[in-house]
């Protein structure tokens, strides 16, 4: 991500929209401190987009017809060695 001082940023605004556009998020900085992140539209859209909840991500898995082995040996102990 390139850092720009504001006063660089307003001097050169095309450039710093057109680099957003073609390159990502462009940081501006004001007194020396990051201050904005500046993002194009479609990764704004992206951010903004509701997460699925966790039970529409394992509904909509594509492993979902999966069939598991989930049984367990019904020993009640394990052997280890020391």
């Amino acid at each position: 991500m390139q850092q720009w001082s504001l006063q660089d940023a307003k001097a050169r605004l095309s450039e710093v929209v057109r680099l957003t556009v073609d390159q990502g998020p462009q940081e501006i900085t004001l007194r020396g401190a990051p201050t904005v992140v500046l993002v194009s539209i479609a990764e704004y859209q992206r951010l903004i987009q509701p997460k699925p909840s966790f039970v529409d991500l394992i509904r909509h898995s594509p492993l979902l017809e999966v069939e598991l082995d989930l049984s367990r040996e019904q020993t009640s102990t394990r052997e280890i060695e020391f």
